[in-house]
């Protein structure tokens, strides 16, 4: 969304498709879905806190307690959302060009954060009701509240998650799983109580203590998930696969490689790429090609490929061609060598020069490249190497 203006006057119009896409995806219509998924977050939320607390307070249930102040969290949690997605709309300015999306990772950190407190605490109350435990007094409309409290979690769980996931909204994927827990966690304290009233053993203490463990690691997973991405994570292997798909389709392509992918938000990606083409096109042929490769990229993948390189391959010289193949058989024999491109033979200055593939498996990714120098070396001894040691960033 942060380049949806530069994107207008570099486009000029996006097919209908690409645009409602985009607009699903990134645009005014995605924050929609999502601030009206956290208002009906909210609502449910403080709705089953306040009979909750009251029936906590009548039953005496130090868990039913935990459960509501959790509920008051989620509510918390989808305010936060709200506010982290109205902060990610706004428009890129000097300071920050490539626009705010980020902020919703930030927000998605800061429910995480919420998350592992709110089962810190918990456990905290447990340990102290396990060493001073209070009789409850439950009853059967008590009971009948959190049992429905139960059903309203587990349904708005799963609608928020499914929203979270179809937008791609990592705060709305994190309240959803948090309402699971809190499920989880309702479900567990009515079990407790049939399991009083049945036999007169309160077991609540020791089981609120159980699911607060559970939802501690539920928050340290969403937190080293969300700080994952806040680093700067490999763009999916999916999706640069899709890319490069795209670009292979024009036939003057003879190749697409290093694939570099900047996210900037959810869905707002610039990237960059190299191609082979033949070493006989002029620059208005690589001009007008590049222009329309950049066009169906961003109309297909809504990726904005702010620098295209150029690779250029041999044409009409079969000694060079059977150099190519000699050299990429012997580099991709070796077990770390994923690719072998950007391949070009100058007769003229007596030099080959191709960049290589190592994958991040590798041990000693220097050493594999030095082992395929040798060799390669070895077999043309009379020509200059120019070896670039490469990386795939969309090794999956």
């Amino acid at each position: 969304m942060g380049h949806q203006l530069e994107e207008e006057k570099i486009f000029r119009g996006p097919s209908e498709e690409a645009a409602k896409a985009k607009t699903l995806q990134t645009g005014s219509g995605r924050d929609k879905i999502i601030i009206r998924t956290s208002v009906i977050g909210i609502l449910a939320n403080v709705f089953l806190a306040a009979f909750k607390a009251a029936v906590g307070l009548v039953t005496n249930s130090i868990a039913i307690i935990l459960d509501a102040v959790n509920n008051l969290s989620d509510a918390g949690s989808s305010l936060i959302t709200i506010v982290g997605t109205k902060l990610a709309a706004k428009q890129p300015d000097k300071k920050h060009p490539f626009g705010h999306g980020r902020i919703e990772y930030l927000s998605a950190m800061v429910i995480a954060v919420i998350v592992l407190y709110a089962g810190l605490t918990s456990f905290t109350e447990s340990v102290k009701k396990i060493i001073h435990p209070d009789t409850p007094d439950y009853t059967v409309p008590a009971l009948l509240i959190v049992a429905s409290g139960v059903v309203v979690k587990i349904l708005l769980g799963r609608y928020v998650k499914d929203i979270g996931t179809k937008v791609n909204s990592d705060s709305l994927v994190n309240s959803g799983e948090d309402a699971s827990l809190d499920a989880i966690i309702s479900a567990s304290t009515l079990a407790a109580a049939v399991i009083f009233l049945v036999s007169g053993i309160s077991l609540e203490a020791w089981l609120a203590a159980v699911i607060s463990l559970i939802i501690i690691r539920s928050g340290i997973g969403m937190l080293r998930e969300t700080i994952s991405r806040l680093l700067g994570e490999g763009a999916d292997a999916e999706l640069g696969r899709a890319i490069k798909a795209t670009i292979l389709s024009f036939p003057e392509v003879r190749g697409a490689y290093d694939l570099v992918l900047n996210n900037y938000g959810p869905d707002n990606f610039n990237g960059s790429i190299h191609i082979e083409v033949p070493d006989t096109f002029t620059a208005l042929e690589l001009d007008e090609l590049i222009r329309e490769i950049t066009l169906k990229v961003y109309r297909e993948h809504h990726v904005i490929l702010t620098a295209i390189g150029v690779y250029s391959v041999n044409t009409g010289n079969d000694v060079a061609a059977q150099m190519r193949e000699n050299i990429y058989s012997a580099a991709s024999a070796h077990q770390y060598v994923t690719e072998v491109h950007g391949f070009y033979v100058n007769e003229e200055k007596k030099s080959i020069r191709f960049d290589l593939v190592i994958s991040f498996d590798a041990p000693d990714r220097r050493a594999v490249c030095r082992e395929v120098y040798d060799e390669i070396h070895a077999l043309y001894p009379d020509y200059e190497l120019q070896i670039a040691q490469d990386t795939d960033f969309t090794e999956a």
